[in-house]
Protein backbone atom coordinates (compact mmCIF):
# COMPACT_ATOMS: atom_id res chain seq x y z
CA UNK A 1 0.00 0.00 0.00
CA UNK A 2 1.14 3.52 -0.71
CA UNK A 3 2.12 5.75 2.20
CA UNK A 4 -0.56 8.27 3.21
CA UNK A 5 0.56 11.89 2.86
CA UNK A 6 -0.25 14.15 5.80
CA UNK A 7 -1.32 17.06 3.51
CA UNK A 8 -3.81 16.14 0.88
CA UNK A 9 -4.11 18.01 -2.39
CA UNK A 10 -6.92 20.59 -2.22
CA UNK A 11 -9.83 19.96 -4.54
CA UNK A 12 -9.86 21.86 -7.80
CA UNK A 13 -12.37 24.64 -8.33
CA UNK A 14 -13.76 24.21 -11.82
CA UNK A 15 -15.02 27.81 -12.08
CA UNK A 16 -11.47 29.20 -11.61
CA UNK A 17 -8.85 28.71 -14.27
CA UNK A 18 -5.37 27.55 -13.34
CA UNK A 19 -2.50 30.08 -13.43
CA UNK A 20 1.23 29.77 -13.23
CA UNK A 21 1.35 32.11 -10.21
CA UNK A 22 1.81 30.02 -7.06
CA UNK A 23 0.36 32.73 -4.74
CA UNK A 24 -1.32 36.14 -4.81
CA UNK A 25 -4.59 37.21 -6.28
CA UNK A 26 -6.42 35.29 -9.00
CA UNK A 27 -9.10 37.21 -10.85
CA UNK A 28 -12.44 35.58 -11.44
CA UNK A 29 -13.68 37.81 -14.22
CA UNK A 30 -17.26 38.17 -15.34
CA UNK A 31 -18.97 40.42 -17.85
CA UNK A 32 -21.16 43.23 -16.50
CA UNK A 33 -24.01 43.93 -18.89
CA UNK A 34 -25.32 46.77 -16.65
CA UNK A 35 -24.73 48.53 -13.32
CA UNK A 36 -20.96 48.98 -13.60
CA UNK A 37 -18.53 51.89 -13.28
CA UNK A 38 -15.29 52.43 -15.20
CA UNK A 39 -12.52 53.45 -12.79
CA UNK A 40 -8.97 54.09 -13.93
CA UNK A 41 -5.95 52.32 -12.48
CA UNK A 42 -4.38 55.70 -11.82
CA UNK A 43 -6.95 56.07 -9.02
CA UNK A 44 -7.35 52.58 -7.59
CA UNK A 45 -3.54 52.04 -7.67
CA UNK A 46 -2.58 55.54 -6.56
CA UNK A 47 0.74 55.44 -4.69
CA UNK A 48 -0.10 58.29 -2.28
CA UNK A 49 -3.84 58.22 -1.61
CA UNK A 50 -5.11 56.33 1.41
CA UNK A 51 -7.39 53.34 1.09
CA UNK A 52 -10.28 55.35 2.52
CA UNK A 53 -9.80 58.06 -0.09
CA UNK A 54 -9.58 55.54 -2.96
CA UNK A 55 -12.75 53.75 -1.84
CA UNK A 56 -14.58 57.04 -1.32
CA UNK A 57 -13.56 58.22 -4.80
CA UNK A 58 -14.81 54.98 -6.37
CA UNK A 59 -18.12 55.40 -4.52
CA UNK A 60 -18.51 59.01 -5.68
CA UNK A 61 -17.76 58.04 -9.30
CA UNK A 62 -20.51 55.40 -9.14
CA UNK A 63 -23.19 57.85 -7.98
CA UNK A 64 -25.68 59.47 -10.37
CA UNK A 65 -25.74 63.18 -11.15
CA UNK A 66 -27.00 65.33 -8.31
CA UNK A 67 -26.43 62.77 -5.53
CA UNK A 68 -25.43 64.36 -2.19
CA UNK A 69 -21.74 63.85 -1.37
CA UNK A 70 -21.38 66.14 1.62
CA UNK A 71 -19.74 64.98 4.84
CA UNK A 72 -23.02 64.46 6.67
CA UNK A 73 -24.56 62.30 3.93
CA UNK A 74 -21.42 60.18 3.56
CA UNK A 75 -21.15 59.71 7.35
CA UNK A 76 -24.73 58.42 7.43
CA UNK A 77 -23.97 55.99 4.60
CA UNK A 78 -20.62 54.55 5.82
CA UNK A 79 -19.39 53.53 9.29
CA UNK A 80 -16.37 55.86 9.07
CA UNK A 81 -16.76 58.99 11.13
CA UNK A 82 -16.95 62.54 9.88
CA UNK A 83 -13.28 63.21 10.58
CA UNK A 84 -12.02 60.35 8.39
CA UNK A 85 -14.44 61.23 5.59
CA UNK A 86 -13.45 64.91 5.71
CA UNK A 87 -9.76 63.93 5.61
CA UNK A 88 -10.37 61.63 2.59
CA UNK A 89 -12.23 64.40 0.75
CA UNK A 90 -9.33 66.77 1.34
CA UNK A 91 -6.94 64.11 -0.03
CA UNK A 92 -8.97 63.77 -3.23
CA UNK A 93 -9.18 67.56 -3.52
CA UNK A 94 -5.41 67.88 -3.11
CA UNK A 95 -4.62 65.31 -5.85
CA UNK A 96 -7.11 66.73 -8.36
CA UNK A 97 -9.89 64.11 -8.19
CA UNK A 98 -12.38 66.40 -6.46
CA UNK A 99 -13.21 70.09 -6.57
CA UNK A 100 -15.74 71.84 -4.32
CA UNK A 101 -16.95 75.26 -5.48
CA UNK A 102 -19.46 77.59 -3.84
CA UNK A 103 -21.87 78.90 -6.49
CA UNK A 104 -24.93 81.14 -6.49
CA UNK A 105 -28.11 79.79 -8.05
CA UNK A 106 -30.64 81.77 -10.07
CA UNK A 107 -32.79 82.23 -6.98
CA UNK A 108 -29.84 83.83 -5.14
CA UNK A 109 -29.10 80.87 -2.88
CA UNK A 110 -25.47 79.91 -2.33
CA UNK A 111 -24.77 76.18 -2.68
CA UNK A 112 -21.64 74.02 -2.68
CA UNK A 113 -21.23 72.12 -5.96
CA UNK A 114 -18.86 69.14 -6.03
CA UNK A 115 -17.08 68.25 -9.30
CA UNK A 116 -15.77 64.65 -9.44
CA UNK A 117 -13.00 64.23 -12.07
CA UNK A 118 -12.52 60.79 -13.59
CA UNK A 119 -9.03 61.95 -14.60
CA UNK A 120 -7.00 64.04 -12.15
CA UNK A 121 -6.65 67.71 -13.00
CA UNK A 122 -3.78 70.01 -12.27
CA UNK A 123 -4.41 71.76 -8.96
CA UNK A 124 -3.05 75.33 -9.04
CA UNK A 125 -0.48 75.96 -6.40
CA UNK A 126 -1.38 78.61 -3.85
CA UNK A 127 1.38 81.24 -3.67
CA UNK A 128 2.78 81.72 -0.23
CA UNK A 129 3.01 85.42 0.64
CA UNK A 130 5.62 86.14 3.30
CA UNK A 131 4.37 87.99 6.33
CA UNK A 132 5.44 91.64 6.37
CA UNK A 133 6.04 93.14 9.81
CA UNK A 134 3.92 96.12 10.70
CA UNK A 135 5.91 99.34 10.10
CA UNK A 136 4.54 102.68 11.36
CA UNK A 137 5.20 104.33 7.97
CA UNK A 138 3.39 101.64 5.99
CA UNK A 139 0.48 101.60 8.43
CA UNK A 140 0.11 105.35 8.05
CA UNK A 141 0.23 105.07 4.24
CA UNK A 142 -2.39 102.30 4.28
CA UNK A 143 -4.65 104.40 6.50
CA UNK A 144 -4.23 107.36 4.13
CA UNK A 145 -5.30 105.24 1.12
CA UNK A 146 -8.51 104.19 2.88
CA UNK A 147 -10.13 100.82 3.52
CA UNK A 148 -9.76 98.05 0.93
CA UNK A 149 -13.06 96.35 0.07
CA UNK A 150 -12.76 92.58 -0.30
CA UNK A 151 -15.49 90.31 -1.72
CA UNK A 152 -17.41 88.19 0.73
CA UNK A 153 -16.46 84.55 1.11
CA UNK A 154 -20.05 83.49 0.37
CA UNK A 155 -20.35 85.49 -2.86
CA UNK A 156 -18.67 84.68 -6.20
CA UNK A 157 -15.82 87.01 -6.99
CA UNK A 158 -16.74 87.46 -10.67
CA UNK A 159 -19.32 86.24 -13.17
CA UNK A 160 -18.87 85.17 -16.78
CA UNK A 161 -19.75 88.66 -18.06
CA UNK A 162 -17.01 90.06 -15.83
CA UNK A 163 -14.53 87.54 -17.27
CA UNK A 164 -15.41 88.52 -20.84
CA UNK A 165 -15.03 92.21 -20.10
CA UNK A 166 -11.88 91.84 -18.05
CA UNK A 167 -9.76 92.89 -21.05
CA UNK A 168 -11.72 96.12 -21.42
CA UNK A 169 -11.46 97.01 -17.75
CA UNK A 170 -8.85 99.46 -16.65
CA UNK A 171 -5.90 98.00 -14.75
CA UNK A 172 -5.91 98.68 -11.03
CA UNK A 173 -3.65 101.50 -9.87
CA UNK A 174 -0.30 100.40 -8.59
CA UNK A 175 0.37 100.87 -4.93
CA UNK A 176 3.10 103.29 -4.14
CA UNK A 177 5.42 101.93 -1.52
CA UNK A 178 5.89 104.20 1.41
CA UNK A 179 9.26 105.64 2.17
CA UNK A 180 11.31 105.06 5.29
CA UNK A 181 9.31 105.37 8.49
CA UNK A 182 9.27 108.83 9.99
CA UNK A 183 9.27 108.86 13.79
CA UNK A 184 6.39 110.86 15.24
CA UNK A 185 7.27 114.16 16.90
CA UNK A 186 7.81 113.96 20.63
CA UNK A 187 5.48 116.36 22.47
CA UNK A 188 7.22 118.74 24.88
CA UNK A 189 7.05 117.80 28.53
CA UNK A 190 5.24 120.51 30.52
CA UNK A 191 7.17 121.90 33.48
CA UNK A 192 6.23 120.57 36.87
CA UNK A 193 4.27 123.14 38.81
CA UNK A 194 5.34 123.66 42.40
CA UNK A 195 2.00 125.13 43.44
CA UNK A 196 0.35 123.31 46.33
CA UNK A 197 -2.23 120.73 45.32
CA UNK A 198 -5.68 121.65 46.57
CA UNK A 199 -8.22 119.00 47.38
CA UNK A 200 -11.25 119.17 45.08
CA UNK A 201 -14.74 118.25 46.16
CA UNK A 202 -16.11 114.98 44.82
CA UNK A 203 -18.62 115.22 41.97
CA UNK A 204 -22.32 115.42 42.65
CA UNK A 205 -22.90 111.85 41.40
CA UNK A 206 -20.41 110.50 43.94
CA UNK A 207 -22.04 112.47 46.76
CA UNK A 208 -25.49 111.24 45.70
CA UNK A 209 -24.25 107.63 45.64
CA UNK A 210 -22.73 108.06 49.08
CA UNK A 211 -26.05 109.33 50.47
CA UNK A 212 -28.16 106.55 48.95
CA UNK A 213 -25.78 103.67 49.77
CA UNK A 214 -26.84 101.64 52.82
CA UNK A 215 -24.63 101.91 55.90
CA UNK A 216 -22.17 99.09 56.24
CA UNK A 217 -20.71 97.79 59.46
CA UNK A 218 -16.99 98.62 59.56
CA UNK A 219 -14.73 95.62 59.87
CA UNK A 220 -12.83 96.31 63.10
CA UNK A 221 -10.34 93.79 64.38
CA UNK A 222 -11.65 92.98 67.84
CA UNK A 223 -8.89 92.04 70.27
CA UNK A 224 -9.33 88.68 71.96
CA UNK A 225 -11.44 88.98 75.07
CA UNK A 226 -14.49 87.58 76.82
CA UNK A 227 -16.89 88.97 74.23
CA UNK A 228 -14.77 87.67 71.37
CA UNK A 229 -14.54 84.19 72.88
CA UNK A 230 -18.31 84.23 73.51
CA UNK A 231 -18.93 85.15 69.86
CA UNK A 232 -16.62 82.37 68.65
CA UNK A 233 -18.40 79.78 70.79
CA UNK A 234 -21.82 81.00 69.57
CA UNK A 235 -20.84 80.69 65.90
CA UNK A 236 -19.22 77.30 66.41
CA UNK A 237 -22.31 75.93 68.19
CA UNK A 238 -24.74 76.85 65.38
CA UNK A 239 -24.33 73.38 63.88
CA UNK A 240 -25.98 71.88 66.98
CA UNK A 241 -29.23 73.51 65.87
CA UNK A 242 -28.84 72.73 62.14
CA UNK A 243 -26.08 70.70 60.51
CA UNK A 244 -26.16 73.00 57.48
CA UNK A 245 -24.81 75.87 59.61
CA UNK A 246 -21.42 74.20 60.03
CA UNK A 247 -18.78 76.93 59.66
CA UNK A 248 -15.07 76.54 59.13
CA UNK A 249 -12.51 77.96 61.52
CA UNK A 250 -11.59 80.84 59.23
CA UNK A 251 -15.27 81.80 58.80
CA UNK A 252 -15.87 81.68 62.56
CA UNK A 253 -12.99 84.04 63.34
CA UNK A 254 -13.94 86.29 60.41
CA UNK A 255 -17.57 86.66 61.60
CA UNK A 256 -16.78 86.94 65.30
CA UNK A 257 -16.37 90.78 65.22
CA UNK A 258 -19.87 91.10 63.70
CA UNK A 259 -21.35 89.06 66.58
CA UNK A 260 -19.40 91.21 69.05
CA UNK A 261 -21.10 94.28 67.52
CA UNK A 262 -24.47 92.75 68.48
CA UNK A 263 -23.25 92.30 72.06
CA UNK A 264 -22.12 95.94 72.12
CA UNK A 265 -25.64 97.22 71.34
CA UNK A 266 -27.13 95.14 74.17
CA UNK A 267 -28.27 92.00 72.31
CA UNK A 268 -28.03 88.71 74.18
CA UNK A 269 -26.56 85.47 72.91
CA UNK A 270 -30.05 83.96 72.67
CA UNK A 271 -31.17 86.83 70.44
CA UNK A 272 -28.21 86.39 68.11
CA UNK A 273 -28.70 82.61 68.01
CA UNK A 274 -32.41 82.98 67.16
CA UNK A 275 -31.65 85.52 64.42
CA UNK A 276 -29.12 83.23 62.75
CA UNK A 277 -31.09 79.97 62.97
CA UNK A 278 -34.73 81.04 62.39
CA UNK A 279 -36.47 80.65 59.01
CA UNK A 280 -33.57 79.05 57.16
CA UNK A 281 -34.02 78.57 53.39
CA UNK A 282 -34.62 75.10 52.01
CA UNK A 283 -31.53 75.15 49.77
CA UNK A 284 -28.62 76.49 51.79
CA UNK A 285 -25.47 76.56 49.68
CA UNK A 286 -23.23 78.97 51.61
CA UNK A 287 -23.91 79.11 55.37
CA UNK A 288 -21.11 81.63 55.96
CA UNK A 289 -22.66 84.08 53.46
CA UNK A 290 -26.10 83.70 55.07
CA UNK A 291 -24.72 84.31 58.57
CA UNK A 292 -22.72 87.33 57.40
CA UNK A 293 -25.76 88.82 55.64
CA UNK A 294 -28.04 88.43 58.68
CA UNK A 295 -25.46 89.85 61.07
CA UNK A 296 -24.95 92.84 58.80
CA UNK A 297 -28.54 93.58 57.74
CA UNK A 298 -30.41 92.85 61.02
CA UNK A 299 -28.08 94.61 63.44
CA UNK A 300 -30.39 96.34 66.02
CA UNK A 301 -29.96 99.86 67.33
CA UNK A 302 -28.44 100.34 70.80
CA UNK A 303 -30.83 100.58 73.75
CA UNK A 304 -31.73 104.11 74.95
CA UNK A 305 -29.78 105.37 77.97
CA UNK A 306 -32.90 106.67 79.85
CA UNK A 307 -36.64 106.95 79.51
CA UNK A 308 -36.29 110.56 78.29
CA UNK A 309 -34.51 109.41 75.14
CA UNK A 310 -37.30 106.92 74.37
CA UNK A 311 -39.52 107.72 71.35
CA UNK A 312 -42.74 109.66 71.86
CA UNK A 313 -45.71 107.47 72.77
CA UNK A 314 -43.55 104.62 74.11
CA UNK A 315 -43.80 104.16 77.85
CA UNK A 316 -40.57 103.09 79.53
CA UNK A 317 -40.79 100.16 81.90
CA UNK A 318 -39.97 101.32 85.49
CA UNK A 319 -38.07 98.96 87.75
CA UNK A 320 -39.84 98.12 91.07
CA UNK A 321 -38.51 99.57 94.33
CA UNK A 322 -36.35 97.35 96.51
CA UNK A 323 -37.79 95.48 99.48
CA UNK A 324 -37.45 97.31 102.82
CA UNK A 325 -37.94 95.99 106.38
CA UNK A 326 -40.30 98.01 108.50
CA UNK A 327 -38.56 99.92 111.31
CA UNK A 328 -41.77 100.20 113.37
CA UNK A 329 -41.32 96.72 114.88
CA UNK A 330 -44.07 94.95 112.95
CA UNK A 331 -41.54 92.80 111.01
CA UNK A 332 -43.25 93.56 107.76
CA UNK A 333 -41.50 93.86 104.38
CA UNK A 334 -42.61 96.45 101.88
CA UNK A 335 -41.26 98.12 98.77
CA UNK A 336 -39.98 101.65 99.07
CA UNK A 337 -37.16 103.68 97.58
CA UNK A 338 -35.66 104.27 101.07
CA UNK A 339 -35.75 102.43 104.42
CA UNK A 340 -38.56 103.44 106.86
CA UNK A 341 -41.86 102.31 108.30
CA UNK A 342 -44.68 100.62 106.49
CA UNK A 343 -48.03 102.22 105.77
CA UNK A 344 -49.83 100.74 108.82
CA UNK A 345 -47.12 101.80 111.25
CA UNK A 346 -47.15 105.31 109.83
CA UNK A 347 -50.94 105.46 110.17
CA UNK A 348 -50.93 104.18 113.77
CA UNK A 349 -48.24 106.65 114.74
CA UNK A 350 -50.24 109.48 113.29
CA UNK A 351 -53.37 108.36 115.23
CA UNK A 352 -51.40 108.14 118.49
CA UNK A 353 -50.09 111.63 117.95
Amino acid sequence: MAEMKPNSVPPRIHEVRRTDTPSGVTHVRAAHPDRFTVVGNHLVQHPVLSLTAIGLAAHILSLPEGAPVDIRSLAERFPEGRDRIAFALRELETHGYLRRVRERTESGRIVTRTYAHHLPVQVPAVPVVPAVPAVPGRVAAARARGPVLRPSRHEPSASREDDQGADRAEPPPERVSAGPPVPPPVPPVPPVSEAPVTATAPPASARRTARTAPPRTPAVDTPPGPRHDKAVMLLASLRRTDDRLTLSGSDVYRLAPAVTAWFDVGASAATVHHTLTARLPTALESPAALVAYRLRSQLPLPLPASAVSAPTGVRALARPHPLQECEGGCDRVFRAPEPGRCRDCRASGADAA
